[in-house]
């Protein structure tokens, strides 16, 4: 029976997610507790990456994360960016979040509508002479780079944060009592092993979102319960709503 779930995000702003909804038609109590926590790193360490931010005419944000960091390093390292710096951002959403460092014209920012980077290439390619900077976390693949090559994009990526484990506090380990834990990246797996170095599965349901999540699950000796997205069940609320009407009712 589950009773009690453990969800490695941040707490929902919105009173209207999905997951409370959840909570009050299955009597489940929900607790949201990251695994992981971002950081920005040192001016000294983007040093070593021998990028001049000044060099660039544009930069690609893909999360609120690039940009908090980005700004922070522009200022740490006594940078002043030039009111032409054009950005690219993957959602609106993101675009917005501009306005808490520069003032927002819509003819220097740019957004695309899915939230995906393919859907923002095209527009970054009608601004093909532009010298595109992507800000990154140190976990990463390469397909962004692959895909900017194959348009013949001039771009550089450079780490500006890194995602560390963010550590249990004694109280946390002693009393952690969940029925299901939830994840969303392998970062995340990688901190419950971390923490919890003798951790036994037994009863506990696992859910995960995305391949390589699942992946570093299995990996790590996991049993899963919930695997999303799937074709049927395309959020991880949707995945967790049918396994509960499976489980609990």
């Amino acid at each position: 029976m589950i009773k009690k779930i453990l969800v490695s995000q941040p707490k929902p702003t919105s009173e209207k997610s999905p997951y409370y909804d959840i909570a009050n038609r299955f009597d489940v109590e929900l607790i949201f507790r990251p695994f992981i926590k971002v950081e920005g790193i040192s001016a000294k360490e983007f040093r070593t990456q021998k990028v001049n931010i000044l060099d660039h005419t544009a930069i690609v944000f893909t999360s609120r994360h690039a940009i908090d960091h980005f700004f922070n390093m522009a200022k740490e390292l006594r940078i002043t960016i030039p009111e032409d710096m054009k950005y690219f951002c993957v959602t609106e959403t993101i675009a917005l979040y501009i306005q808490k460092y520069v003032q927002y014209r819509k003819r220097k920012v740019f957004f695309g509508e899915t939230g995906k980077i393919d859907d923002l290439v095209p527009t970054m390619v009608k601004h093909k002479n532009e010298k595109y900077l992507v800000p990154m976390s140190d976990v990463h693949n390469n397909s962004l780079e692959m895909l900017l090559d194959s348009k013949k994009l001039q771009h550089c990526e450079c780490v500006m944060y890194k995602t560390v484990s963010n550590d249990f506090t004694e109280e946390e380990v002693k009393n952690f009592d969940y029925d299901m834990l939830i994840f969303f990246s392998p970062s995340g797996i990688e901190s419950l092993m971390k923490n919890f170095p003798d951790f036994k599965q037994d009863k506990i349901a696992i859910a995960t979102f995305g391949p390589t999540t699942a992946k570093a699950a299995k990996d790590a000796g996991l049993r899963l319960d919930i695997e999303a997205p799937s074709e049927k069940y395309p959020s991880m609320t949707s995945a967790l709503q049918h396994f509960l009407i499976e489980n609990q009712e």
